[in-house]
């Protein structure tokens, strides 16, 4: 009888008793207090108020989590990645979301979440300035990066093989501040994540990506290394998170826009926005409101359509600064296609008409974006796009579902099924990425509208 006690206590108990004892409280804490406190900071790839308030891709996510738990987000802002730690390892957050890169330098102090997106670290200089072409060449090169960063983990690894390069790590500064002195000539060169790259080459596209210095390298959340509970929470649901599309979808809002860099038409763009905005920026804000629209995408779609020319011509006979047929500006009641105001509420009516066709079921953002295609291409090809997709098990009301399918209208196997028949569907696709790509400068460069 003593011996069943015994082994009872040991073989049972115990590992109970060990594993209550083991377990931490993150997860409760945070479902008592009713709050997930997030640390993360100010940019175009994380966090940043918008016409509407906050967004961005991590405040999205990191919301999309919290409202799973049954909680509210509390977001604590700062630029520095320094101050973001310490602020981590004192206990006034509970995670990080600031799309940091898990090294296995960081892995040995903190918990990361799976991995939700990859990315590459790449020199960047200014077009005309220092121009190196591989870590060699590093030597002379004034380079500055945030302190206690990947890029800096990343920099010593090399220095190993290339002990001649210096750099200078800034503990109050973020890659985005870097890069944007690297555009005003205050610095040669900084290191940056690739997707921060895309994005801020856009508003400064003098910068010049030179080379890479690592392979592709995971973003995760971070948490503290005791916090087996809440990493096992955040863990469990961004798989549902992945699973259910949702992932994807936040992917192709914030990135699905970004073509191939070109230099010349972003210069370009830059250019205009200060010479010909100006004068039609009151005339695209009174139409926006009259047909509830943000003016930065009339302002946008103006632009991808005439560069903002109000004589604007094309071979096709489409004219004016938003380029109506004769036919759309008939029905419109348009007189003047040449006419500035005329043509902007004109083509702002049209739009609405366009978005008004649209079945109910189409969210914003993939409403706007369908009613674009709609404006390039024809509401009977959109039909005809979201038609196929349902044959072909997509999603007909997500708008990176079809555009993987409006580039099948060009083949015959496709289109001679279709009520529309043959567009040349690959149009409409590079259209609205221009159009999303213009309006996203005009939103960080009006961000209050």
């Amino acid at each position: 009888m003593l011996f069943n006690i015994r082994f009872y206590i040991i073989f049972v108990l115990i590992p109970v008793l060990l594993s209550a004892c083991s377990r931490d409280n993150y997860l409760d804490r945070i479902l008592q207090n009713q709050e997930l406190i997030v640390a993360t900071r100010n940019s175009a790839t994380t966090y940043y108020e918008d016409r509407d308030g906050p967004s961005g891709f991590e405040f999205e996510m990191a919301s999309a989590y919290a409202n799973s738990l049954g909680v509210k987000p509390r977001f604590v802002k700062t630029d520095s990645l320094t101050e973001m730690l310490r602020m981590f390892k004192d206990g006034e957050v509970d995670l990080v979301a600031s799309g940091i890169t898990r090294t296995d330098e960081r892995a040995a102090l903190y918990r990361f979440s799976e991995p939700y997106q990859e990315v590459q670290q790449q020199v960047v200089c200014r077009r005309g300035g220092k121009r190196p072409r591989d870590v060699s060449e590093l030597e002379g090169v004034e380079l500055a990066i945030p302190a206690n960063s990947s890029y800096e983990e990343r920099l010593k690894e090399l220095q190993k093989e290339y002990p001649t390069i210096r750099w200078h790590a800034n503990p109050l500064i973020s890659t985005e501040n870097l890069l944007i002195q690297v555009w005003q000539k205050k610095l040669d060169c900084t290191i940056a994540d690739s997707n921060i790259v895309d994005i801020n080459r856009r508003y400064y596209p003098e910068l010049v990506v030179r080379f890479n210095i690592s392979k592709p390298q995971p973003l995760a959340w971070v948490m503290p290394a005791e916090a087996a509970s809440l990493n096992e929470s955040v863990d469990d649901w961004l798989e549902m998170y992945r699973e259910s599309k949702q992932l994807d979808s936040l992917h192709e809002k914030y990135y699905g826009f970004i073509e191939v860099f070109d230099f010349v038409d972003m210069r370009a763009f830059q250019r205009r926005i200060k010479s010909r905005l100006p004068k039609y920026k009151k005339l695209f804000k009174q139409a926006a409101e009259i047909y509830k629209f943000d003016w930065r995408l009339l302002a946008a779609l103006s632009y991808q359509e005439s560069h903002w020319r109000s004589k604007a011509r094309s071979p096709t006979g489409v004219r004016g600064i938003m380029m109506l047929t004769l036919t759309t500006s008939k029905e419109l009641g348009v007189t003047s296609r040449l006419d500035a105001k005329q043509s902007i509420f004109g083509g702002a009516r049209y739009l609405s008409q366009m978005r008004r066709r649209l079945p109910e079921s189409i969210q914003e953002p993939d409403r706007d974006w369908m009613t674009l295609a709609a404006y390039n291409v024809g509401m009977g090809h959109v039909h005809d796009a979201r038609s196929l997709a349902k044959n072909l098990d997509k999603d007909p009301d997500l708008w990176r579902d079809l555009e993987t399918v409006l580039p099948l209208l060009s083949q015959k196997k496709y289109y001679k099924k279709l009520k529309y028949g043959y567009a040349r569907g690959y149009e409409p696709v590079i259209y609205v990425r221009r159009i999303r790509d213009y309006q996203d400068i005009l939103v960080k460069m009006f961000p209050n509208g």
